[in-house]
């Protein structure tokens, strides 16, 4: 996909979803729910930066 895309979805993930370093979200501990949520922001925030 083109870089410009993944941009503006890194920047829609800030807005909108939640940031679990700033809630000190221990990783061990976190759902599943929260790990996909994870997985997603630092995949679609790799991709920006490529």
């Amino acid at each position: 996909m083109n870089k410009q895309v993944f941009k503006i979805l890194a920047k829609v993930n800030k807005v909108v979803l939640p940031s679990f370093t700033k809630k000190q979200l221990d990783i061990a501990k976190a759902s599943k729910l929260q790990l996909a949520i994870i997985g997603w922001r630092a995949y679609v925030t790799l991709r920006a930066l490529d």
